[in-house]
């Protein structure tokens, strides 16, 4: 027997004396409202990319734009994945996610874009990325093994944030002369 594991009979008390708590256990080492917090601002970032993607594809005009537009909603359909995915977690944790519309993009760390010309909407929307990524990546960081739910799910989110940029990137790459 390892000296580091609890005995089977206090995991099974625990258990039962702390049922309300669902999946949040002595266990967990992270501060749970923070984190119930900081995924309430990924929601709102995720949502407000959901809107600006949405936008850019009913609004991308011009040569090359068919491609791009494509682009754009499926990065819109991912991103609201992630909303989900975040909105889940959140309620997981005992929280409650927060999709109040006259608070979203003040609780985003990316910004809504209303650009008109498709070179615009794609630098802009590669500004986005950039964001989450440095944002998520050190959410990841300072998450670290005090949840590991939590920093998996981010580093899945990450990964396609990354895909994202480098979709854009090649974009941006295509139309700058």
């Amino acid at each position: 027997m390892t000296d580091f594991l609890t005995d089977v009979k206090t995991l099974r008390a625990r258990a039962r004396e702390q049922i309300e708590r669902g999946p949040v256990t002595d266990a967990y080492g992270a501060d749970l409202a923070r984190v119930i917090d900081v995924c309430n601002e990924a929601l709102a970032t995720e949502l407000v990319c959901v809107l600006r993607y949405k936008r850019h594809f009913f609004t991308a005009q011009g040569l090359g734009s068919g491609q791009v537009a494509a682009e754009f909603a499926q990065h819109a359909t991912e991103e609201q994945a992630h909303a989900d995915l975040l909105a889940a977690r959140i309620t997981q944790l005992g929280g409650s996610p927060d999709f109040d519309p006259d608070t979203l993009t003040m609780r985003s760390h990316a910004e809504y874009d209303a650009s008109p010309g498709l070179l615009e909407m794609v630098r802009e929307d590669l500004v986005a990325e950039r964001i989450a990524i440095a944002s998520y990546t050190e959410i990841i960081g300072w998450l670290g093994e005090k949840d590991p739910t939590s920093r998996r799910m981010f580093e899945g989110i990450l990964e396609q944030e990354e895909e994202h940029a480098d979709d854009l990137l090649t974009f941006l790459q295509k139309m700058e002369p």
